[in-house]
């Protein structure tokens, strides 16, 4: 009885006692700073590399960074290295530069490096009865809305829109303007005959038109219609259409060729829209975000927030769908809706088919070291350019 009273004593004093505290919450894990000092001995197969034909890309981007601080030294000494020298190119990349390794956020050091290329399309100026769908300059109703001087904190990101009474609204979104109320009439830039390729077109950004007559005229990005960038690939995987091995450009064209009711739907489900404008004569590359032709297999697209436009930037990847190393140094030189985020780039890697199927099938692992000019301070700074 004694043990009995005891037990129901201690239940008593065990259902008056507080709770037992919560455990600590963790910290939150601080965030990788964005680039790590390296050494050229760390970049695979740097001895083996051909570093002449980067030197020439770079010395095409210097037409646009070498005022800038820091540039301006490296971008002289690289005028009086010879052309097709590895050995000398080597040598100004080892002596004026510092290597910087890209970390992600969370301390890794690899990422997804994808693929672009410019498409070439067969077009007419006028449409027939062969070339039917149309392609568009900048239309005149298209606002772009400048946040910055409102808050400096959006100054990287710019509103799109078109006035309707006295509203401003989203812009036209790609199934408005592909439909039969074809609210952009009056705007057309060319014809083309295939809807997919314009598709594509839109998605690379820039191309080049092949006129009927044997005149080529190279397309540039003009502008967007402000809405967001959805991938029908993705889709298409979610939708059990093709499983993600099996996700390539190539494979995508196939299905909307195969399915043209539903291929037609599914490309208006990406909202977004491009415009274009026409280069001048002469011209036989796309321009890329610092206004200078692209170099097919050595441009590469970044995110500016972390490498700046113009840097040098050594790439440690393999090529599409395989696992052979495809290590080359490379120029920042463009950027994309779609690249964000650190140990992120776009391959260029050229014009028409051939280009476009490497393109297509390049999804890869890799790792970034961006070149730094010496006179930098030994912790410099990141994002000199806005996306």
């Amino acid at each position: 009885m004694k043990f009995f009273h005891l037990s129901l004593l201690l239940l008593l004093f065990a259902g008056c006692a507080p709770p037992p505290a919560p455990p600590p919450v963790p910290p939150a894990p601080l965030e990788a700073k964005p680039l790590r000092l390296a050494d050229f001995r760390e970049l695979p197969m740097w001895q083996e590399s051909t570093p002449a034909a980067a030197l020439e890309t770079f010395l095409n981007s210097c037409r646009a960074i070498a005022r800038r601080d820091g540039w301006t030294q490296v971008c002289n000494e690289a005028l009086f290295i010879a052309s097709g020298d590895e050995q000398a190119a080597r040598r100004f990349f080892e002596e004026f530069f510092t290597p910087w390794q890209v970390v992600n956020e969370d301390g890794s050091r690899a990422g997804t490096i994808t693929g672009y290329y410019a498409p070439e399309l067969a077009g007419s100026r006028v449409p027939d009865d062969t070339y039917k769908y149309p392609l568009y300059r900048p239309p005149d109703d298209l606002l772009t809305i400048d946040l910055a001087e409102i808050y400096p904190g959006l100054s990287d990101y710019r509103l799109r829109g078109r006035v309707e009474g006295n509203r401003v609204v989203p812009y036209f979104e790609r199934g408005e303007i592909d439909g039969t109320a074809n609210p952009l009439a009056g705007n057309e830039l060319f014809w083309v005959a295939d809807p997919v390729d314009l598709f594509f077109l839109h998605i690379q950004g820039s191309g080049r038109i092949l006129l009927p007559d044997g005149e080529k005229v190279m397309l540039n990005y003009a502008n967007q219609n402000g809405r967001p960038y959805r991938s029908i690939g993705k889709l298409l995987i979610e939708r059990g259409a093709m499983s993600r091995d099996q996700m390539s450009m190539q494979n995508i064209r196939s299905w909307v060729n195969a399915n043209p009711e539903d291929g037609r739907k599914l490309l208006d489900e990406n909202p977004s829209y491009v415009f274009f404008q026409e280069l001048e004569d002469g011209v036989e590359s796309p321009l890329g975000a610092l206004g200078i032709p692209l170099a097919a297999e050595r441009s590469l697209a970044v995110d500016p927030r972390t490498i700046p436009l113009g840097a040098p930037v050594f790439l440690a990847a393999s090529w599409p769908q395989t696992e052979e190393p495809l290590n080359r140094l490379m120029v920042a030189q463009d950027t994309g809706g779609a690249i964000k985020g650190r140990v992120r780039a776009d391959f260029f890697w050229g014009m028409g088919a051939d280009a476009g199927a490497q393109a297509g099938r390049m999804k890869q692992q890799g790792r970034l070291w961006v070149f730094l000019p010496k006179t930098f301070q030994a912790e410099p700074r990141v994002g000199l350019s806005k996306p």
